[in-house]
């Protein structure tokens, strides 16, 4: 049956093709009165070409969007939302886009979530990695979302190696005394602010600037356990600078991201750059084994230790009978001299 004026057509191309349907519409005539068609797509069978052209009728899209390459978004999302990052991730975001350069040609809509999983499953790197490739796929599907070219988010499908059991392995001293050289790198400061404070990344993230009172010198947060939740850690006077330029940055968070909130897998990718810089191999929780470490070879008081990471003491007398003073908090963590 002839379909109506200016609905479209699908006609079966010559040759052995692939996807040999050609689904067009009619967007006007040449001066010779010959139609100038517009391509919608190119399907398998003729079926599925019929049902592509009436979804298109229905509630037609922009061709020229769902036409995009995926190197071709990637390069937009670069121009108009990675600025938006710091330095450091955009550099990780075009590290890791290199994995996916076997998709590169491909149009966005014809990506599917096997396509996405295959560039992490075999990029033959690490959680870390994988866990980068992750999160730019879900910058890359938002965006698409945004710029109405699918209504598709396959990037929450995804999945990545877990972060393997800690090694426990805490930083040297030689390795600090490294890291306090790049400290003027960008988010270098970061790695210092675990060293010397003992929070864990996800809460490092998500302090807020009023839970920072220089006054008194101190920072109240913490998540996960009961002992853990909204301690206060006195701020180490080697890295008091550090807070006092993270604060009269804009934004709520202490450490943000142009003013807003990042989340842990996108300071990976962060994490990831500055180690590299550094020649060295850590996790950010080795961080927080080191802050222990440090102190208890130091000599602090196990208790005091306990408080400032948040920690249950294993001693029913300790946890119960003994309190600390912020005084003593503090002369504990102090103890580290460099």
């Amino acid at each position: 049956m002839r379909n109506p004026n200016g609905y479209g057509s699908v006609v079966k191309l010559s040759g052995n093709r692939r996807r040999p349907y050609h689904v067009r519409k009619t967007v006007g005539f040449n001066e010779k009165g010959h139609p100038v068609y517009q391509t919608l797509d190119y399907t398998t069978t003729r079926e599925e070409g019929m049902i592509l052209l009436a979804t298109f009728n229905k509630n037609p899209w922009d061709v020229d969007k769902a036409n995009m390459t995926l190197s071709a978004l990637f390069e937009l999302w670069l121009e108009r939302k990675a600025v938006k990052f710091g330095r450091s991730n955009q550099s990780s975001m075009k590290s890791v886009y290199q994995h996916c350069k076997s998709l590169w040609s491909y149009k966005y809509t014809d990506i599917k979530a096997y396509h996405m999983q295959d560039t992490i499953d075999y990029c033959g790197c690490g959680y870390s990695t994988q866990g980068a490739i992750k999160a730019l796929w879900g910058h890359l599907d938002k965006f698409a979302l945004e710029l109405d070219i699918t209504t598709r988010n396959y990037s929450s499908l995804l999945q990545s190696a877990p972060i393997p059991e800690t090694s426990k392995s805490p930083f040297s001293e030689d390795e600090i005394k490294a890291i306090w050289q790049m400290q003027s790198m960008t988010w270098a400061d970061s790695v210092l602010f675990l060293l010397y404070t003992g929070f864990r990344v996800s809460e490092m993230l998500d302090l807020r600037k009023d839970a920072v009172n220089l006054v008194e010198g101190t920072i109240t947060g913490g998540t996960k356990t009961k002992a853990g939740k909204d301690r206060v850690v006195p701020i180490h006077s080697l890295i008091r600078h550090i807070i006092e330029n993270r604060m009269s940055e804009d934004g709520e968070y202490l450490f943000s991201n142009k003013g807003k909130h990042s989340a842990v897998a996108t300071y990976r990718m962060v994490w990831n750059e500055v180690m590299r810089k550094a020649a060295m191999q850590h996790t950010p929780h080795d961080c927080r084994h080191t802050f222990r470490s440090r102190l208890d070879s130091a000599g602090a008081n196990k208790r005091c230790i306990d408080l400032m990471m948040g920690h249950k003491s294993k001693d029913v007398g300790e946890r119960v009978y003994t309190h600390k003073t912020l005084d003593e908090l503090r002369a504990a963590i102090e103890l580290v001299t460099h």
